[in-house]
């Protein structure tokens, strides 16, 4: 197992949260440990791609798997993680959007993501949280 700290740290992050559905599991998982199965159910996705998912966080040292019983319990890997989540929500960014989004403006990656909407963030032109 290899242990890493500051740049190659923000780089899984950023890598795992790169992906709509591995950030809303990230989320979730800040709020309270689970299960595949509860957690493919309550986001809306197939089990077959939550453990995809869930294989690529655990990769990434961003959760861990405890057993329980016959099943696995997922949770966030480290406390702060969840406390770097919540304070992350709530930064308010001044955004270019052809700059930074999902292949826009990124050489070579067309746009093809999902919105911020997606990710229940605030739409385009709206005020967001902060109105």
């Amino acid at each position: 197992m290899e242990t890493l700290t500051h740049a190659p740290v923000l780089a899984r992050f950023g890598y795992a949260v790169s992906d709509p559905t591995r950030a809303r599991i990230l989320l979730a998982l800040s709020e309270a440990p689970g299960y595949p199965s509860g957690l493919a159910d309550s986001l809306s996705v197939s089990r077959q791609s939550m453990s995809n998912h869930l294989t690529c966080l655990r990769g990434c040292g961003l959760v861990v798997a405890v057993p329980d019983g016959r099943r696995m319990r997922y949770e966030l890997a480290d406390a702060r993680l969840g406390h770097a989540i919540t304070d992350l929500l709530g930064v308010v960014l001044a955004v270019d959007p052809a700059c930074c989004a999902p292949g826009g403006g990124v050489p070579g990656l067309p746009f093809n993501g999902p919105l911020e909407t997606d990710l229940g963030w605030p739409a385009p032109g709206s005020h967001g949280r902060n109105g």
